[in-house]
């Protein structure tokens, strides 16, 4: 019996050292053979043994029976996951989340995540989710999920947790840097809808543009949005804020897109890796949608990947003025690489750099205006108001047909500055570009 099972552990040290050749050769590429030929002369067998030796012994001896599969599964997620945070290993139903995921439609919370010393850390809840909803911020550090403790657990476990059926909850137990205690927040899971790309009119002439996340079809809706904005104010806009805030990323592509619509020509990002397609570069066409009018883009610690891939590419480009907070600092590439079993590896295989040839990788974009995290208040209304000329009985009229109404003025545009302090900035700064051009 133990000559059966010593043979069995060989034949899988053989085999194991055979796919790791094979699996070198495919990520290494063809123009790479001979450095595949070196390693696979210097494979590390005594490791190896090592590893058929655990593998029989978790077999022989540990409590429950453990299928081969099952062990050979999560020696590869551990490998995976050993590397960086990014990089992972997706069983067939997480490859199929994440295809659904940017294509803008899924189910679960709404919240992007990374993990961050054993707990699981949020990078930025997404636009009218559960998440939001409830209140999640960035930052936020989760600390159990229900009554379970995160700690010792894989973010994809993490992941797939916080996923359920429509309409069931959750309760997430939070850390908040300025909190004393934990706090406890209940979640109704949804099939989350998103909608990247949402505008409107701030002021007659003054765009706004909120990407949320980056889908393949963010760049269409982009420019479908300056289309709609323009032609409300007679084919042109003076400037547009272009918000990042809580965007955790997304397709490279779109973020490539998204900048060339505000580009005429010059380098947007580029990548850098080991292996040769890893190693792209992504130049702008001739066009520029807003005609060169200006433009003011709102990041924070939540901005993240192709988000700070397009606040970088505008900065350098001195197209847009940076205002904020600084970015998350996620500046590598991951590429999803299908497996025979239908299910995938997410493994990271570039580092990303900005035009000026920064990289952002732990490092993030600086604003070029910060903004401290503030939240202005109204004053109650049972303060005491000053008395004016107009609050005087049998006061003079102004003359000129004046009224005493306030002409149309927008209460919620008078509301901005409280509502949402940094875009009430934002505006101003792009009214000051403004006059200054003229």
């Amino acid at each position: 019996m133990l000559k059966k099972k010593a043979i069995f552990i060989l034949s899988l040290g053989i085999m194991l050292g055979v796919f790791i050749g094979l699996c070198g050769s495919v990520f290494a590429g063809k123009d790479k053979a001979a450095d595949v030929a070196t390693d696979a002369e210097t494979l590390p067998y005594e490791d190896l043994r090592t590893f058929t030796d655990i593998f029989g012994l978790i077999k022989r001896d540990y409590v429950e029976p453990v299928s081969d599969k099952k062990l050979l599964e999560d020696a590869v997620k551990g490998m995976l996951s050993g590397l960086d945070p990014h990089s992972a290993y997706l069983v067939a139903e997480e490859y199929q989340e994440l295809k659904e995921g940017t294509t803008g439609q899924f189910g679960g919370l709404g919240i992007e995540v990374t993990m961050e010393n054993g707990f699981i850390k949020v990078v930025s809840p997404i636009d009218d989710t559960p998440a939001q909803k409830a209140g999640i911020k960035t930052g936020d550090l989760i600390i159990k999920l229900d009554d379970i403790p995160v700690k010792g657990m894989s973010l994809t476990d993490a992941v797939k947790k916080m996923r359920g059926e429509p309409g069931s909850k959750i309760v997430l137990t939070i850390v908040r840097e300025g909190e004393d205690a934990p706090l406890k927040l209940t979640l109704t899971r949804d099939i989350i809808k998103v909608k990247s790309v949402k505008s409107r009119m701030l002021e007659k002439g003054y765009g706004y543009v909120r990407i949320s996340s980056f889908q393949s079809g963010t760049g269409d809706g982009l420019k479908e949005a300056l289309a709609a904005l323009k032609k409300e104010n007679g084919g042109a806009l003076k400037g547009l804020v272009l918000d990042l805030r809580n965007n955790p990323g997304g397709v490279l592509n779109a973020a490539v897109e998204v900048s060339d619509a505000f580009i005429k020509s010059g380098l947007i990002v580029y990548t850098e890796g080991r292996i040769a397609n890893s190693e792209m570069r992504f130049n702008a066409a001739s066009d520029d949608l807003l005609d060169g009018a200006p433009i003011v883009v709102l990041i924070n610690g939540g901005s993240a990947s192709a988000s700070e891939i397009v606040a970088g590419a505008l900065q350098d480009q001195k197209r847009a003025v940076i205002m904020g907070e600084k970015s998350f600092g996620k500046g590598s590439v991951q590429t999803i690489l299908p497996t025979s079993n239908g299910a995938a590896v997410k493994l990271t295989t570039a580092r990303y750099f900005t035009p000026s040839g920064r990289s952002i990788q732990a490092e993030g974009i600086e604003p070029d205006i910060p903004l401290a995290r503030v939240k202005l208040e109204a004053l109650d209304k049972t303060d005491f108001t000053p008395i004016k000329e107009a609050d005087l009985s049998h006061h003079l009229k102004n003359g000129k047909g004046a009224t005493d109404k306030k002409d149309g003025v927008d209460k919620d545009k008078e509301k901005l500055d409280v509502a949402d302090y940094a875009l009430h900035e934002a505006l101003n700064l792009l009214k000051g570009i403004s006059i200054v051009k003229k």
